[in-house]
């Protein structure tokens, strides 16, 4: 079994808000030729949007965003957060993270917010970065984009927030 199988697998089961965030050392989109962003040594971040997702959980994420510790510290331990080392932050919409890939050889779509719902919900979550004082370029919503990155590692985690009750 692949390891993006595996991946995807696990998403479908937790049914949460999701980030898959890489370390990069760099990173770029690019929409219909021309580059739209560009960032050098941070995280790249591609985010999936469920049906029912709220701003709460988008709250949630964008503090694991900044906070999660993927950046080595001076021993080479995996101890500083991204506002430590004070990277750079690419954020691109990804609606196939919401895939659900449980069964069968082709995903399936239901589980997605609807497109103005995850374009609402993608912005929130900027704007919640944004007003951290983070610097925050981003892909564009609905566009056939190309990422390209170099991912420092490879260092990728999946982050999910659950539905607060």
């Amino acid at each position: 079994m692949s390891c993006q199988l595996v991946v995807a697998r696990r998403l479908r089961q937790t049914e949460h808000m999701i980030a898959l965030i890489q370390r990069v050392r760099s990173a770029g989109v690019e929409v219909a030729g021309s580059s739209i962003a560009d960032i050098g040594r941070g995280l790249l971040v591609l985010v999936g949007v469920e049906r029912g997702d709220t701003a709460t959980q988008a709250d949630r994420l964008a503090e694991r965003i900044l906070n999660y510790r993927v950046f080595a510290d001076a021993d080479g331990k995996m101890n500083l957060s991204l506002t430590d080392i004070g990277g750079e932050l690419l954020l691109v919409p990804q609606f196939t993270l919401a895939a659900d890939t449980s069964s069968g050889n082709r995903p399936g779509f239901s589980t997605e917010a609807e497109p103005a719902d995850a374009a609402a919900m993608f912005e929130h979550l900027l704007k919640t970065l944004q007003q951290s004082g983070q610097i925050v370029q981003t892909g564009q919503f609905g566009a056939d984009m190309q990422v390209s990155l170099c991912n420092d590692g490879p260092v990728t985690f999946s982050l999910q927030v659950a539905p607060t009750a």
